[in-house]
């Protein structure tokens, strides 16, 4: 069975994947700003399953306190919906969420303005660099 189909199903498998799709995919909407309430038809454009599908796991989501239903036929993330959105979004992308190559993890640094011109990253650079007017 291909794996698609698979996560179609339903069954217990089925529905921890797109309980963690879900979850993603609306904790990524709102961090862009595409609003705090979604309709299956938005969800759609992100998540390749059936309706019957999506609004099973949706209700489901529901009756488990990870979502709420707003105006009949929307749905938004609950405070914990929102902790585990933000928690399976950081886990799925982590790698892609890594400071470059000779970049920290201090936002402020200037490894990470374009224009700067010093090099590598005063962070990772010896402690001690050798000086001019070191006494051996």
């Amino acid at each position: 069975m291909p794996e698609q189909e698979k996560h179609n199903a339903g069954g217990a498998v089925g529905s921890v994947y797109w309980r963690d799709e879900v979850l993603q995919v609306m904790y990524w909407m709102a961090g862009e700003g595409f609003g705090e309430e979604f309709t299956l038809a938005d969800l759609r454009k992100f998540l390749n399953a059936g309706d019957n599908v999506l609004v099973d796991n949706l209700e489901q989501m529901v009756s488990t306190g990870l979502l709420e239903r707003v105006g009949g036929d929307k749905y938004a993330l609950t405070a914990q919906g929102k902790k585990e959105g933000g928690r399976r979004f950081a886990d799925e992308f982590e790698e892609m969420l890594k400071p470059g190559h000779f970049e920290c993890d201090e936002p402020d640094c200037d490894c990470h303005d374009p224009d700067s011109v010093e090099g590598a990253c005063k962070h990772f650079l010896p402690a001690h660099e050798p000086h001019e007017n070191s006494l051996n």
